[in-house]
């Protein structure tokens, strides 16, 4: 089994559950809030999650409002608030080499372990 990186908040109940699955696993568990990836991390993560950047952001923070940002927002935008803001990145994400999931809910990290 491949090496699990995992953006943790231990504030968020659904981060906490998701690292409770993964226990027993080779997981780094980075809290990304102090340890805030910068945009060339955001945009490789994006790059395994697919899909549009605005879903891996939390639009409901209210730095999300301060940055003056939207869900139509462009895409460098939405990088670089996520790297300066790292509270707008989605908890928690948990990656292996080529995959990443977003575990909400937590249960979606288990999809890791199928490869």
């Amino acid at each position: 089994m491949a090496l699990i990186t995992f953006w943790h908040n231990p504030r968020c109940s659904k981060s906490r559950a998701a690292l409770a699955m993964l226990e027993g696993r080779d997981v780094e568990v980075r809290r990304y809030l102090d340890d805030a990836p910068g945009e060339a991390e955001l945009r490789a993560a994006h790059a395994q999650l697919g899909g549009p950047v605005i879903a891996m952001m939390r639009t409901g923070e209210a730095a999300f409002r301060q940055a003056g940002l939207t869900k139509d927002s462009p895409e460098d935008a939405l990088f670089a608030a996520m790297a300066a803001h790292p509270i707008l990145i989605e908890r928690p994400l948990a990656m292996t080499a080529g995959r990443a999931v977003i575990g909400r809910p937590p249960e979606a990290v288990l999809a890791l372990l199928d490869r």
